[in-house]
């Protein structure tokens, strides 16, 4: 897959509900996964490797229902990057709770896969 094609499906995977299957489909096996901080039980920030993101994906699902998305994007840059925005509610499966979230992904790709995606959140001032 070309780089624009590579955009265009994370983003329709994430629209569609196919994000396990762009995993193996879009990414590198050693791609790196960055929050914009260590999330609790975690010892950093970053996650090395498909089986590591992929097990962020699974703790997502087990402790998390989306109830409304918005995925906004591809934005390209150049011939190496893109972001997509997205914008969800979702509920704690545990407490019940509804929290808004917002976030900018920044996708890096290199020989045909993604190899890097970084989380920006918006914080309280």
């Amino acid at each position: 897959m070309d780089f624009k094609a590579i955009a265009q499906e994370l983003v329709a995977g994430c629209r569609e509900g196919r994000e396990l299957e762009n995993l193996d489909k879009l990414y590198a096996a050693d791609a790196v996964s960055v929050e914009a901080m260590t999330m609790p039980g975690a010892d950093s920030a970053e996650t090395h490797g498909l089986d590591g993101i992929k097990g962020k994906h699974a703790w997502w699902s087990e402790n998390f229902e989306v109830i409304e998305g918005i995925v906004d994007g591809p934005y390209v840059h150049g011939e190496g990057s893109f972001a997509v925005i997205f914008d969800i509610k979702a509920r704690n499966k545990a407490t019940g709770d509804v929290d808004a979230m917002k976030e900018v992904a920044i996708y890096t790709v290199a020989g045909g896969r993604i190899v890097r995606e970084e989380f920006y959140y918006a914080t309280a001032a």
